[in-house]
């Protein structure tokens, strides 16, 4: 049935429940994230204090993150789950108290900046912990069989989140401001934490409960590393993510090369994932796993160059549609990349080996933004996003060169294997 079933997923209550909190957190993140980086560029004009806040994120995101797989595999997931939106709630209102005139009247901006990133930081902490649990409780939510179909669709109302939070929080910093779109943000997680407590409690799977951390995180290590086709796309995905992060120059190419202002800066933000959104609604139609690796080559070296063309265009329309197709493309990416890791992750590692992927592709997502702050600053914002996109499709090319057995990845046998469980 979930072979042929696109909607095999959402037939079940409990995952319906579980897209709509995961839909409200994500919205409620990305359109944070994008109300900050407006705020500490508008503060600094400074390309490089967008580049600090991704270091800000990735410093605790990524020291943490083995740790938290073997946290995540040691407990009850639904309830890690709502003690993590509870933490997320204290950052969202710590930063409507920082844009709080009457709060921060006699700040030093200095201070303000600062204490931003403060709150920042705590949420890479957090972050390290919200990856591996959000992946670890789909797969107690739903059968095996329907993993590929689950993944796609959980994908794809992160894709939806993603384009519906910037495009908001660039039209609400124009019509309410900063301080009061936080608020807003506030509120939503606030609702994601009542609506995740209408989901069950999940056994705990892992049969080693009270394993020895070092050994836990040993094994979550060995394993990922042992699974070529999970260590490959890791890999690959790392690398061009974190030379294609053009994204977090986009404040700056809003306000200072296109002049577009907060809309058109949310419309900038949000073209990539309107992008990946409308390719994870095909795949759950038309399957992309006959000849995955070729696949997922040939798509992040597309994701290469619409990042190229984003840099070198002083056009408006011509920016939007190289994000679009960015986002096309990385939608492939990421619906391969989520099937390889549901498919072959057992569920007692689930956390851990989902921590290993935040490592690898979440964590280089700041890194990346650091990485374009910084070569921004010193090269120029152009050169910087051209330099990212042409590093992308070298580590693609090598990748194809040399690892032939990651060409022939292919995941029909894997889904034809699962579907008879």
């Amino acid at each position: 049935m979930a072979k042929t079933d696109p909607y095999a997923a959402l037939r079940i209550k409990e995952f319906n429940i579980f897209l709509l909190v995961r839909f409200v957190l994500v919205f409620g993140w990305s359109m944070q994230f994008i109300v900050i980086e407006w705020e500490v560029y508008s503060i600094t004009k400074d390309p490089l204090s967008l580049g600090v806040i991704g270091l800000m994120e990735i410093i605790p995101a990524f020291t943490m993150a083995l740790f938290a797989g073997h946290i995540v595999d040691q407990k009850e997931k639904r309830n890690l789950l709502a003690l993590c939106i509870a933490a997320f709630s204290i950052i969202s209102l710590g930063l409507f108290l920082l844009t709080w005139p009457k709060i921060v009247g006699d700040w030093s901006t200095q201070s303000i900046l600062y204490s931003i990133y403060a709150l920042v930081f705590f949420g890479g902490f957090l972050r390290s912990f919200f990856g591996p649990t959000i992946f670890s409780l789909v797969a107690l939510i739903v059968p095996k069989k329907v993993y590929p179909n689950a993944a796609t669709w959980n994908s794809s109302t992160w894709q939806m989140a993603s384009v519906l939070g910037p495009a908001f929080g660039g039209f609400f910093i124009g019509w309410i401001g900063v301080h009061w779109s936080l608020c807003i943000i506030f509120g939503l997680i606030i609702a994601s934490f009542f609506i995740l407590l209408k989901i069950k409690r999940k056994p705990i799977l892992n049969p080693k409960i009270g394993e020895p951390v070092i050994e836990s995180l040993k094994e979550g290590v060995r394993f990922v590393f042992k699974t070529k086709a999970v260590l490959g796309a890791m890999t690959l995905d790392m690398v061009a993510v974190l030379f294609g992060g053009a994204i977090a120059l986009l404040p700056l190419f809003a306000q200072d090369i296109l002049k577009v202002g907060s809309e058109g800066f949310g419309v900038l933000r949000a073209a990539p994932a309107v992008g990946a959104f409308i390719t994870m609604l095909i795949t759950a139609y038309i399957p992309i796993s006959k000849n995955a690796g070729m696949k997922l080559l040939a798509a992040i070296f597309g994701f290469g160059v619409c990042i190229i063309v984003f840099g070198l265009s002083s056009i408006f329309w011509v920016s939007v549609l190289a994000l679009f197709f960015s986002g096309v493309t990385d939608g492939v990416s990421m619906v391969v990349r989520q099937t390889i890791l549901q498919l072959k992750t057992p569920d007692h590692m689930r956390g851990r080996v989902s921590s290993v992927n935040s490592m690898f592709v979440g964590s280089s997502n700041e890194l990346g933004a650091f990485e374009s702050g910084v070569t921004a600053k010193f090269m120029g914002a152009v050169t910087a996003v051209v330099f990212g996109g042409t590093m992308t499709l070298i580590t693609v090319v090598t990748t194809g060169i040399v690892s032939p057995s990651f060409r022939k990845l292919d995941l029909t046998k894997d889904l034809e294997e699962h579907n008879k469980d």
